[in-house]
């Protein structure tokens, strides 16, 4: 075991018995599926293969980990209760104890990325080149999650940056979207804008969002129909727009917009995010927009969430997935701003469609307005997604 995993293991503090058993019968048998009670058999079945499946997942979170953080994923799993049938019939979600589950496990991924102390040089590898990295405490993270949400709602489907499958799509069915550190070229650099980013989705919308940045432990919250919050380092939990009534909006040109320059660093999607981005900072006698600036963050979910606060006014962008945005998406809705698509023409993008511009809070025809306009900047530019 090298340094790194043994400081972040020594800094956690153990808050369970290790000798107590995952296994425990008493423990499983509080975990019901949905089923039909007049078929005992496949009640019996299907709770065996959910039972199956968590501890296969558990198993690989303790693998993945490398014990790094093995009280961390038992101390999750032993401290949330379990559902009843009724809470899983007629799709009677309770949005509000799901978002509460959601705020509890993201503390606790913050908490082990607080104790991590990634390098780009010795914790990382690549997924499709150099500035597309992943780490062990990635992993242990999402592993760490993926089990404690399988055995406390062993009926949701599971969607999650590091664990998902080739090819793996979202569904109609009620979905848990997981990304356990967006930004992680900021983790690894040490440069605080990381974030956990965890969502419920229902028929392929968002209907609960959570988005927590340990570094500034900001936490970011929605559940659909109930408005959007940040709850900040102090404790003191803010409505968002943090600006009440959201100032006016009128062009380009009053706007901070971010941009994230994403891993492909040449072809057409890369001309484009370098072109829009020299055309938006023109001057207007030169055909630009002459926005206020452009910032790059470095995580989509944060983005969302700062557009979400007022902090930003637009965030476009093409390549990033559904994990990215699914948490920010329902948390700048539920603040009152849009989604519409990066490439001109769609309103009602998709949430796996890879395009992207969310635009802050203000009247909709000044939202509208700045839509419509950057599209026109696009001329017949288009991301290839």
């Amino acid at each position: 075991m090298n340094s790194y995993l043994t400081r972040a293991a020594s800094s956690l503090p153990r808050r369970f018995n290790p000798a107590i058993s995952i296994h425990n019968a008493a423990f499983m048998s509080n975990y019901h599926p949905i089923h039909d009670s007049t078929d005992n058999a496949s009640h019996k079945s299907t709770q065996m293969a959910y039972r199956k499946r968590a501890t296969t997942h558990i198993k690989s979170a303790r693998r993945s980990s490398r014990n790094t953080f093995p009280h961390q994923i038992e101390s999750s799993i032993h401290t949330l209760p379990a559902m009843t049938k009724s809470e899983y019939d007629s799709g009677a979600l309770d949005y509000t104890e799901i978002q509460d589950t959601l705020i509890s496990l993201a503390r606790r991924a913050g908490d082990m990325m607080l104790a991590a102390s990634p390098t780009a040089s010795s914790t990382t590898s690549a997924k499709n080149n150099t500035s597309d990295l992943v780490t062990i405490t990635d992993h242990a993270i999402e592993s760490m999650i993926l089990a404690t949400l399988q055995l406390r709602y062993p009926s949701i489907n599971f969607l999650g940056e590091e664990t998902s499958k080739g090819g793996q799509k979202l569904t109609d069915r009620a979905t848990f979207i997981c990304d356990p550190i967006d930004g992680t070229l900021n983790f690894v650099h040490g440069f605080p804008n990381t974030a956990v980013s965890l969502a419920l989705a229902v028929k392929k919308r968002p209907v609960v969002g959570v988005v927590y940045n340990p570094f500034r432990r900001d936490l970011y919250t929605a559940v659909k129909g109930q408005g959007a919050f940040l709850t900040t380092h102090t404790g003191e939990k803010h409505c968002l727009p943090l600006r009440s009534p959201p100032p006016p909006m009128s062009s380009l040109n009053g706007c901070l917009v971010a941009i994230e320059w994403g891993n492909q660093r040449s072809g057409p999607n890369w001309d484009l995010r370098t072109s829009l981005s020299t055309t938006l900072m023109s001057s207007k006698s030169t055909g630009g927009a002459m926005v206020h600036s452009i910032r790059s963050s470095g995580s989509a979910a944060l983005d969302f969430c700062y557009v979400a606060a007022g902090q930003l006014d637009l965030f476009w962008e093409g390549g990033c997935w559904v994990w990215d945005v699914a948490a920010g998406w329902i948390i700048l809705e539920e603040a009152g701003g849009i989604v519409a698509s990066a490439n001109p023409g769609s309103w009602k993008p998709t949430m796996e469609g890879r395009l992207y511009f969310a635009v802050r809070a203000a009247k909709e025809q000044e939202q509208i307005a700045v839509v419509e306009e950057l599209w026109e900047l696009m001329g017949e530019r288009r991301f290839a997604f």
